[in-house]
């Protein structure tokens, strides 16, 4: 595209470029506005060379959302390149802190979306892009708290080095350690969680192309993975069920692999957490400074299952259960697996995390998946889900507590 900025200039500055930020656009795709008239109205400035950094970062997330995910990255790309720092909107004139979200360079799903937690709490958020080529700015931009973004994938794996190493000398409280985040991916989250009594998480492992289509590991075995038909497969670093395939015998994973272009796959064994009435639950909880607090509850059918297909909108029977899932949850679920959830909140040691899960049929909380960027949002129709609005309020109080907290904490270290 070649993008030239009227900020171009300014590569390494420490000036915010201001954007409309992840949540408003992502919001506004929720809802189904169109898009692409800001799209355009945004090509035309950097044509003309009046955009600035952050309408350009924008325009990378809204051709994302329409779909052109490579043409988004590569937008993305040529921004970062000249400016790393942005600002995102604030709901007060006078912010009552100025929290410093460090990301990387990935896909609109690969750092942590904080802009819904912080939304309506009167914090300013800028966010630092930590990119290869570029070191970080000296001195870092002004803030009160600093908070990891980045995600535990491949496309981090430069972002949260840079930040280890300048993580002892950093000048204000540093939540998200890149050291824990970077314990995540599902291989390594299985030998962090393994022996948490209470808790069902099935060993996880990375295989190569070739050695997924060795017919000599017969059965399905695999060293490491415990595992044996029906698997469950997905390639490495794939996100929302993207590639994801319950596999039941040989030919299955055949016509898997003819179908699938990626290099390495994640595979493990299947496990039926069917409840007695034949359905499945999913559960979203996030874990503020330690404590839990519910997200959402899915319910379907079917055993992949994530919120977006389990048809909550059409039926008001699961809309009931997840309402009193979410009115219970601290006396309730909360109380069942407590020693559990306490258990993983220590070993995982991250001050905000999430995590996916279910009950198997022994009634142990079976994790799918624990990471620091699952979206937790607010988005849904007030009136379609009146119960959601006040739960996701009590999540991003706690969350912007904590930094108040964290905050004041740091200062009184310094003093």
């Amino acid at each position: 595209m070649g993008i030239v900025c009227a900020d171009s200039a300014d590569r390494a500055s420490s000036a915010c470029a201001d954007r409309i930020g992840f949540a408003r656009l992502t919001d506004m795709a929720f809802r189904g506005a169109d898009l692409r008239p800001l799209r355009d109205e945004i090509m035309s400035k950097i044509a003309d060379g009046s955009a600035s950094a952050g309408e350009a970062l924008d325009l990378s997330l809204i051709v994302q959302l329409l779909g052109e995910k490579q043409a988004g990255l590569a937008v993305q790309a040529e921004v970062l390149a000249f400016h790393q720092l942005f600002r995102s909107p604030c709901s007060a004139e006078q912010p009552k802190l100025r929290v410093l979200a460090l990301a990387a360079e990935m896909d609109m799903g690969g750092n942590t979306p904080i802009e819904f937690l912080l939304e309506h709490s009167g914090i300013e958020l800028l966010t630092l892009y930590v990119v290869a080529g570029v070191e970080l700015p000296a001195p870092l931009p002004d803030h009160d708290i600093a908070i990891v973004i980045a995600s535990d994938s491949e496309e981090c794996r430069d972002a949260l080095g840079k930040i280890e190493r300048a993580a002892p000398r950093w000048p204000r409280p540093l939540l998200n350690p890149p050291d824990r985040v970077a314990r995540l991916d599902r291989d390594k989250l299985h030998r962090l969680l393994h022996g948490v009594e209470g808790l069902d998480i099935p060993a996880t492992l990375c295989v190569t192309r070739a050695q997924l289509s060795d017919p000599s590991r017969v059965n399905g075995q695999f060293s490491g993975a415990g595992a044996r038909f029906p698997l469950i497969v997905r390639p490495r670093g794939s996100h929302a069920g993207m590639g994801l395939a319950k596999i039941d015998d040989r030919a299955a994973l055949d016509r898997y692999l003819m179908e699938r272009p990626e290099p390495e796959f994640f595979v493990s064994r299947f496990v039926d957490y069917a409840n007695a009435d034949g359905l499945f639950r999913k559960y979203r909880i996030a874990f503020v400074d330690g404590r839990p607090y519910a997200c959402h509850m899915a319910i379907a059918d079917r055993w992949d299952i994530w919120y977006l297909n389990a048809g909550m909108a059409f039926s008001e029977s699961k809309r009931n259960e997840e309402a009193e899932f979410m009115r219970s949850f601290d006396h309730g679920f909360a109380v069942r697996h407590r020693h559990a959830l306490a258990a993983m909140a220590a070993r995982i040691g991250l001050d905000y995390f999430t995590v996916d899960c279910a009950e198997n049929k022994r009634g142990e909380l079976l994790i799918f998946e624990a990471d620091n960027t699952a979206v937790v949002h607010n988005m849904d129709s007030p009136e379609l889900y009146p119960y959601k609005g006040p739960q996701m309020r009590n999540v991003f109080e706690a969350f912007a507590a904590m930094l108040l907290r964290r905050a004041r904490d740091g200062r009184e270290r310094a003093a």
